[in-house]
């Protein structure tokens, strides 16, 4: 409880992940939906108002449970996955996407005598999301000086082969080709990055969408102890619809990809 407790102590602001498709819509069409129902209800329109006041409720609950998610859930649910992994507190840890740093900052506080790298192309998939701000919630959060920040694409990481005990993603690999809903030719590429940058021996653990396809590829491509679960409700986007878990490590001894027919 100790450990969970001290992971969940945030002094730094992390802003909110894709305000502009899951808050502004939602809260927006719900405010929205209650004014039609309003005044439909003055008209006359009762069916029409109910129609929208139930519309109304949906979006506002759709809204609560974002914000849920982009806020406390995450971090509720990164406590406990950092927690089990058990660390030495020496590792070099890779965050993928690191945006404004919040997995960044909880995994360095378990990793006193170790090193964090946050990578990112700082796009506006979270609000506020630069590199200064990042490097100013490393700073609250007292691990700026085992904390470094690069810029640079996943698809092709500026790190040589081998150089990490544990690779982490929060929600980030998702939005390589965003609109490609189907093909995950280039987020496996991601993958395969992760993987070689990664020491044998060490973990990669990804929290996304799409978890299951991203576990089938890991083995494929040699990875072993291949894990994948859901997330539960702490990291849903929708009613039912949230992220899962893949965690996955590196044999010591390289192996070949899998092949299919």
């Amino acid at each position: 409880m100790a450990l969970r407790s001290q992971l969940l102590q945030r002094r730094g602001d992390y802003g909110y992940d894709a305000p502009r498709q899951g808050l502004l819509p939602t809260g927006g069409g719900g405010g929205l939906f209650a004014c039609l129902s309003a005044l439909h209800q003055r008209t006359g329109h009762s069916r029409l108002a109910r129609l929208e006041l139930a519309a109304s409720m949906f979006l506002f609950m759709w809204f609560v449970m974002y914000l849920h998610t982009k806020r406390p859930g995450k971090f509720l649910v990164w406590a406990d996955i950092l927690g089990d992994l058990r660390l030495r507190g020496d590792e070099h840890v890779l965050d993928i996407g690191c945006r404004r740093g919040g997995v960044m900052a909880m995994v360095a506080k378990l990793v006193p005598r170790g090193h964090v790298i946050g990578l990112d192309l700082w796009t506006e998939d979270q609000s506020g999301n630069r590199p200064e701000t990042a490097r100013r919630n490393m700073q609250l959060e007292g691990v700026n000086d085992r904390c470094e920040l690069k810029t640079g694409d996943v698809l092709a990481m500026p790190f040589p082969d081998d150089s990490f005990d544990l690779v982490v993603s929060s929600m980030a690999i998702h939005n390589i080709d965003e609109n490609e809903i189907r093909n995950h030719t280039r987020r496996f590429s991601a993958l395969d990055e992760a993987v070689r940058v990664l020491k044998p021996g060490g973990q990669v653990v990804v929290a996304d969408f799409w978890s299951g396809a991203y576990a089938q590829h890991l083995r494929n491509q040699g990875m072993f102890d291949v894990q994948q679960r859901p997330l539960g409700w702490r990291f849903w986007y929708l009613p039912g619809f949230g992220a899962g878990l893949v965690t996955a490590t590196k044999p010591a001894v390289r192996s070949a990809p899998a092949t299919t027919e």
